[in-house]
């Protein structure tokens, strides 16, 4: 297994730190291992403790790195939050080449050049995403390499955030003993798995609700237009069940995952549990009908401020609909009331790989595929591994580098931080 071709991503969520090893083989992707750790340090998708945060983000990647036989190096990051900016921009090259033949090097110019735009100091570019490309005049171009042309333009839209957010998961992730490779908008990266072409290009909105906040991300003619993040989530739900059965916190999260259900009428009324609630000695039967009389109230909440906060997008009327990804559209019920309260054609998404079908995985397995598809072909990726722990496989590794070569590339890999 070469380390070209393994590719890792980070999503640090409110409730959970996942991290998933992809192999790349001939274009298709392989999901080989999966880590993941209890969420410490982190509120409402922001980070309030460092040295909690890294130990969150090195027990996910120690237990894939466990499961697969490697040490990891660098990772793809993804980020979101209510920071989160998007802004059109234009850029405009003339093509180097002698013969006029567009290549890597003027496709770098073009989205540098789409990079120059005014900033206020707190915020910084976090990426580019092309929607087209122009080459003399023709437009609706997605990939120019080896056309020939004289002048190329690109048409992208620039994902902006705060320095703060962005550097505070920048430290964490180098206080881990990892390199980022790159940080990727989750709700980007999670278009790539949850929406097909048909959905992006007629316009669709997905919803990814996690336990500490839900991301909207608005998808028009291919693109992704629009960007919103609610601090509402899985979460409140649990909090909610915690004052009603008057349990712990952990207790009802529990509670939630084995018997939540988002619909009093799909509860079932044999389905009973005893809880520990607090100041007494003795647990208290609940049924699920009691539970889901609790759970459904809040679930309607949340769907109809999604669906407010489309409708200020200024997209409410979007042919493909709302899909639904992340931890809490698990629970039973939760499309029955998104259907009803957002009055729309709704699908939960399920990334279709062995191992991660579950919609909390969607965002992971994109960045990997976006990672994959985007930014490994703009420049020389490098290596995700460190080494390979099996010798066997140490043998075939094209990492067997000499010690000077490797103080070298130590070095080198400082100097980034310092």
């Amino acid at each position: 297994m070469s380390s070209n071709d393994i590719i890792v991503s980070l999503d640090i969520g409110t409730s959970k730190v996942r991290a998933i090893i992809g192999e790349v083989v001939n274009g298709t992707i392989n999901i080989i291992g999966v880590g993941s750790a209890d969420s410490q340090g982190i509120r409402k998708g922001a980070i309030v403790d460092i040295d909690q945060t890294v130990q969150s983000i090195r027990n996910a990647v120690d237990h894939a790195e466990r499961m697969v036989g490697i040490q990891i190096s660098d990772v793809y990051v993804g980020i979101s939050g209510n920071h989160i900016a998007l802004q059109s921009s234009h850029g405009v090259v003339a093509v180097s080449n002698e013969d006029r033949e567009i290549g890597d090097d003027d496709i770098e110019r073009v989205i540098q050049a789409a990079k120059v735009i005014p900033l206020p100091p707190e915020r910084e570019i976090i990426g580019v995403v092309p929607n087209q490309y122009v080459v003399d005049g023709t437009d609706q171009i997605q990939d120019p390499r080896s056309m020939i042309g004289v002048r190329l333009e690109v048409e992208a839209t620039i994902v902006t955030g705060a320095k703060t957010a962005i550097h505070n998961l920048l430290r964490v992730v180098e206080k881990s003993g990892l390199r980022v490779a790159g940080l990727i908008l989750m709700s980007l990266a999670g278009g790539h798995v949850a929406l097909s072409k048909d959905e992006k290009a007629m316009g669709t909105v997905l919803v990814d609700i996690g336990a500490g906040s839900t991301t909207i991300a608005v998808f028009n003619e291919n693109n992704m237009v629009a960007t919103s993040t609610l601090p509402i989530g899985g979460e409140f739900i649990t909090n909610d069940i915690a004052y009603g059965l008057r349990t712990q916190a952990d207790i009802a999260e529990k509670i939630k995952l084995k018997f939540g259900c988002a619909i009093v009428e799909h509860a079932a009324a044999d389905q009973v549990f005893k809880v520990n609630r607090i100041g007494s000695n003795v647990d208290k039967e609940f049924s699920q009908i009691d539970l889901a009389s609790i759970i459904e109230p809040r679930v309607q909440e949340i769907f109809h401020l999604i669906r407010l906060e489309v409708q200020r997008l200024g997209y409410s009327d979007l042919a493909g609909g709302y899909v639904l990804t992340g931890g809490t559209v698990s629970m039973p019920g939760i499309l029955a009331v998104a259907q009803a309260e957002l009055a729309a054609s709704v699908r939960i998404a399920v990334p279709d790989y062995i191992g991660v079908r579950d919609p909390s995985f969607t965002s992971g397995v994109g960045i990997i595929q976006y990672a994959s598809k985007y930014l490994r072909h703009s420049a020389k990726p490098p290596s995700m591994v460190k080494k390979l722990v099996n010798s066997s496989k140490k043998a075939s590794s094209p990492s067997a580098e000499p010690e000077a070569s490797m103080m070298e590339r130590f070095k080198n890999w400082l100097k980034e931080f310092i």
